[in-house]
């Protein structure tokens, strides 16, 4: 068994990598190539389970699942107790992963995300010790009730797929997806997050009350937490990459790019949008839509992947003059109002 790797340390000196992060960043290989029809069967089978655990909330297992197929990142915007935890540790779980979870707070500070280089007496070494963010699955908890430095330290971690601690960069395991989640609504004590924050965010997703039907079968312990304990994974890590590749590798008409790319100008040009959405939101808006495909049984992405997934994937990233609760309208009058293509 081997007992971790050297490395350049913050002065110079070797710096000792531990087992655990070897085994988590080493051979991320898929091993082949792309199969769609096995990434639909795991799409279904995903989808499947989150919805007997997280009941009666369609529309955000929708979104958590184009977001594992994606390999995107998952916002969730509701108020407490509705079961934004409740999904993301079923999500941990159908992915064969455990979850790293972090509770936001306003003491949290940088490192205790990343990790920290510290100095082992006993191995006379520099040793940087991985954070809560070197997981699979990675879950903020009220993530707006960190402070801005400590929501920046995940900017890297996001993006790049590393971070990096006192010189050093660490490559993340892969897949990595974060979930973050706050209550829109009690902002006493909140750090709103930044917009490069937010437009790193593939999607964003909310859950809602449920029907009275459906609180009845909760409160009889048919789903929720409670149905955790009968969920079973639909796959692991290696088989989520393998899905992964094979949702980047679904046809994409130049029609349908250029609808998808209309669709994110058509929100900077709106008369009620500070900050329209990005380039970034483009990029993201049409893997999305190429994971709807998959999740729909198909090998080729149509407008109305890029509808469907439209929403969740560009309202965040918006800045309106309204507030964040204007962001969907402004999608769906860009969805009204663009042209669809015939493909």
């Amino acid at each position: 068994m081997t007992s971790g790797i050297d490395v350049q340390g913050p002065d110079g000196e070797a710096a000792h990598v531990p087992p655990r992060l070897l085994a988590l960043t080493g051979d991320q290989s898929t091993g082949g190539p792309p199969d769609l029809d096995d990434a639909a069967s795991f799409a279904r089978d995903l989808h499947h389970g989150l919805s007997e655990v997280l009941l009666g909330a369609p529309g955000a297992v929708t979104a958590a699942v184009v977001a594992v197929l994606s390999g995107s990142h998952l916002l969730i915007e509701d108020v407490p107790g509705v079961g934004k935890t409740v999904l993301a540790r079923a999500l941990a779980i159908a992915l064969g992963t455990d979850l790293s979870r972090v509770q936001g707070h306003p003491d949290l500070l940088p490192s205790d995300i990343t990790g920290v280089t510290v100095f082992s007496p006993d191995t006379g070494a520099w040793e940087f010790r991985p954070g809560p963010v070197f997981a699979h699955v990675v879950l903020l908890d009220e993530m707006n009730r960190t402070p801005p430095r400590t929501q920046s330290a995940l900017l890297e971690a996001m993006e790049e797929q590393q971070v990096s601690v006192d010189g050093e960069s660490w490559p993340l395991p892969r897949p990595h997806l974060v979930i973050g989640t706050q209550n829109p609504v009690g902002q006493l004590g909140t750090y709103p997050l930044a917009e490069s924050q937010l437009d790193r965010f593939g999607l964003s997703t909310s859950i809602g009350y449920p029907s009275a039907e459906i609180e009845t079968r909760l409160v009889l312990h048919n789903g929720g937490r409670y149905a955790l304990d009968a969920l079973k994974p639909v796959g692991d890590p290696a088989r989520w990459q393998q899905t992964i590749d094979a949702t980047a590798a679904v046809h994409v008409a130049t029609p349908v790019a250029e609808y998808a790319v209309a669709l994110v100008r058509a929100t900077r040009s709106s008369g009620s949008v500070r900050l329209g959405a990005s380039p970034r939101a483009a990029i993201s808006l049409l893997r999305s839509a190429q994971a709807y495909a998959v999740l729909s049984g198909r090998t080729y992405a149509t407008p109305q992947d890029v509808q469907a997934v439209a929403v969740a994937c560009l309202a965040h990233r918006l800045i309106a003059d309204g507030g964040p609760a204007d962001g969907p309208t402004v999608v769906q009058d860009a969805v009204a109002t663009t042209p669809v293509p015939l493909t």
